[in-house]
């Protein structure tokens, strides 16, 4: 048939015999022409009808690689520490006493290059973002249900009329939440936990049981100007010694951690009179009893801020001391504090005095008066000189509310 339509019609035998062949050819070669083809592509991007597709060069795929064994070894260390945590209280329940671990000087400055202070300003403007009234009562009800927030306490219960999550976090007691009491001469500032507490040993004072920091370092160096509360020493005990000012007296110390469930505000202690502010710029690792017992000098470390003058027994001092997500530090009276801030460095500090012309003694404060906040929860240490006879009526590890005695003599 095919002859006899190319004996009639030679003109279409001729325009169809090279369709042929090529549609043989391509059946043929249709493969390999795809392959090679495929191979020229870049890899990086192909358009459909709809959208641009975006894909990955496999350079960049077999890079990509090693992110599952970081996760893995990360997830792994993770899961062993709390491992080890949770081995330590069950050895705690027992009544067993566990030498702490301290973190090598690797894990710590592995700890410390994490850009904590950023991410702290960063949470800081989050919790200014105010939050549109159908979205408060399930935010602020899932924050009291994960860390035990008590509402009852608090002079405004109606979770809506906090416009944000700072405004919740500095929320205002009721007057009789938290009755000071007056027969004791220093009372807790704070809500919190008792990390420590005790008398000062050596130049060292226990941020948790085996772990300890210098007085010196925490402090800061003593500077030779009538302002400031610290003479020049020339050896670790003249430093004690220069801060006890009374024959007789000795130097004690608290430690209380704010957890983030726990009110936020802190409370002059005792009646006294502020006459120094230092402010530490610094790291803001975590505080938790937990890093406590890992890290030694940890307060050292962090940002802190350092209110030092005299109370009726002699020297006095309460330090506020940041944490993560926990920047911001703030001293109703000292309008001039900044702390979390990008103009100032690590390791360095800076000085302020309430001592002037016109106020010679500084900065008065009565037991129980307001004196500062905390963004989120952190920790409160009390150093300040007493009597011999002075006693703490404490526990390490209890819980503890402002306004309930610390010690008296």
């Amino acid at each position: 048939m095919a002859a006899s339509v190319g004996h009639r019609c030679p003109w279409l035998l001729h325009r169809v015999a090279p369709w042929r062949s090529s549609l043989c050819h391509s059946e043929n070669s249709a493969p390999s022409h795809f392959l090679q083809s495929s191979q020229k592509l870049p890899l990086r991007a192909f358009r459909t009808d709809t959208r641009k597709v975006h894909t990955a060069p496999a350079r960049t795929l077999f890079l990509l690689r090693p992110l599952p064994i970081l996760l893995l070894t990360g997830g792994g260390y993770t899961g062993y520490r709390q491992y080890e945590k949770y081995r330590e209280r069950e050895l705690e329940k027992l009544g067993l006493e566990i030498p702490p671990k301290l973190a090598g000087h690797w894990e710590v400055a592995l700890y410390k290059s994490v850009p904590t202070r950023l991410l702290s300003r960063a949470w800081g403007r989050l919790n200014q973002v105010e939050l549109p009234h159908w979205l408060r009562r399930p935010v602020y009800s899932l924050y009291i249900w994960t860390f035990g927030v008590n509402m009852k306490e608090a002079a405004v219960e109606d979770l809506r009329h906090y416009r944000n999550l700072s405004e919740f976090f500095r929320r205002k007691l009721k007057p009789q939440a938290r009755p000071v009491c007056g027969l004791h001469s220093v009372i807790s500032p704070s809500d919190g936990k008792i990390l420590n507490f005790g008398q000062v040993k050596n130049c060292e004072v226990e941020q948790v049981k085996g772990v300890t920091y210098s007085l010196e370092s925490f402090l800061g160096p003593r500077t030779c100007t009538e302002d400031l509360p610290f003479p020049p020493a020339t050896s670790c005990d003249s430093f004690k010694n220069q801060l006890v000012t009374r024959e007789g007296n000795e130097l004690y110390h608290c430690v209380i951690y704010l957890a983030p469930g726990d009110y936020h505000c802190f409370h002059s202690p005792t009646d006294w009179t502020v006459s120094h502010r230092r402010h530490f710029p610094g790291s803001l690792m975590s505080v938790n009893p937990g890093m406590a017992r890992w890290i030694k000098e940890l307060f050292c470390h962090n940002e802190r801020v350092v209110l030092t003058g005299d109370w009726k027994h002699g020297f006095f001092s309460l330090t506020a001391v940041g944490a993560t997500n926990v920047g911001s530090i703030r001293i109703y009276f000292d309008r001039d504090l900044h702390t979390n801030s990008p103009r100032y460095s690590k390791g360095s500090y800076n000085d302020f005095s309430f001592v002037t012309h016109a106020n010679k003694e500084g900065v008065p404060m009565r037991k129980g008066e307001h004196l500062g906040e905390f963004n989120l929860g952190s920790t409160i240490v009390l150093i300040f000189e007493a009597p011999k006879d002075f006693n703490f009526q404490l526990k390490a590890g209890q819980k503890i509310r402002f306004g309930e005695p610390l010690g008296s003599l």
